[in-house]
């Protein structure tokens, strides 16, 4: 579910939205600016409303309030199911997970309220200017790619995020081995001795992410990892002016499995990294357990493009904070045995000096 919110500028009247890497809000229309500490007052004021209490009292955030809700409506895309929150005077807008219209579906209800947001830190010129680096080189793509009418497709989405803090109690058997290497005058000895290694201990895990939207791949997030949650600060509305937000479609419930294979993984590993001296090290048996888990329900500032080659859809994503680009690119059939054909004259020939040369020797 994504969300926009009106914050009018007290010059002019006109929209104000949220400058990433700053903490001000600016008006596009006269360029006045607005700090964001100077709504902090309207946001502690929808903070005393009292909250609904939620039934699963383990998972993270707040509830919306009515005044918040009321800016509120719901749409919905067809095509892949997302939910978008737009403030009430949109007429229409498009899905930033396909970039299929979306239709009216209603109000706001029955969702939770973040409790904390990592602002953007880079703006869509600087996603622009990542693509463009990242399409660089790529002889097989087809030129589609290349289009600025893609490159304008570009969304800044705040996507919503599980984190976790747990400790975890491994106990980990590891079987390594070492060789030693000798001759004589007349052998080459190897000698390889096998050892059991164990290792146990407690380590403390803190924020660990976990994508909560169903839409978003989560290789694709976890792929555009780290963000510095040191950035993070309270949850405050006027942080997504502007921009989009994803609403949460995972619970942490439904979170605690992909995190604890993360703890896990990290466990292992730090583990591991104590193992020294060896000349191969595998792993043979491993116990994990976690115990005081908790989550907190947060948005990181995600840029995103979606677009369709032959039927196929491709997502790319930015770090907002740390701008770190990652995506999947096609490649043109077409363009491929082209190069093939050209190629092919100038590996037979290096084939032919090959064989040529091999003949001679021999």
């Amino acid at each position: 579910m994504a969300t926009i919110l009106d914050y009018q500028c007290p010059h002019c009247g006109g929209k104000l939205e949220f400058q990433p890497g700053t903490e001000q809000l600016q008006c596009p229309y006269c360029d006045s600016t607005v700090d964001v500490a100077a709504l902090q007052q309207r946001d502690e004021v929808l903070k005393n409303i009292p909250e609904d209490k939620m039934q699963w009292q383990e998972e993270a955030g707040g509830d919306w309030s009515d005044a918040e809700q009321a800016q509120m409506q719901v749409y919905v895309c067809k095509s892949c199911g997302g939910e978008i929150i737009c403030e009430e005077t949109t007429a229409a807008t498009s899905c930033p997970f396909c970039g299929n219209p979306v239709v009216l579906g209603g109000r706001l209800a029955g969702t939770l309220k973040p409790n904390y947001v990592i602002p953007f830190q880079l703006d869509k010129k600087a996603a622009k200017e990542a693509l463009k680096k990242h399409l660089e080189g790529k002889r097989l793509l087809p030129k589609v790619f290349k289009s600025e009418n893609h490159i304008d497709e570009i969304k800044g989405v705040y996507v919503p995020f599980w984190l976790f803090d747990a400790s975890a109690d491994a106990d980990l058997s590891f079987k390594g081995t070492k060789t030693r290497m000798w001759s004589d005058s007349k052998f080459n000895y190897t000698e390889t001795s096998f050892f059991d290694i164990h290792r146990a201990g407690s380590l403390g895990f803190a924020n660990v992410p976990v994508d909560g939207s169903k839409k978003m791949p989560d290789e694709l997030m976890e792929s555009i990892e780290p963000f510095d949650f040191s950035k993070a600060v309270d949850f405050q509305t006027a942080y997504l002016s502007g921009f989009l937000a994803d609403k949460y479609d995972v619970t942490a419930v439904e979170s605690k499995t992909r995190a604890n294979e993360r703890i896990k993984q990290s466990a292992e590993s730090a583990m591991r990294e104590t193992v020294d001296g060896y000349a191969t090290v595998t792993l043979e048996n491993s116990s994990v357990r976690f115990k005081n888990s908790k989550a907190k329900y947060a948005l990181y500032p995600v840029w995103l493009l979606n677009t369709t080659w032959r039927g196929q859809q491709y997502t790319f994503a930015m770090n907002g904070q740390t701008g770190k680009f990652v995506g999947d690119l096609p490649s043109d059939k077409g363009l491929f045995w082209k190069y093939i054909a050209l190629l092919t004259p100038i590996y037979g020939a290096v084939a032919f000096g090959v064989l040529y040369l091999l003949h001679n020797l021999f």
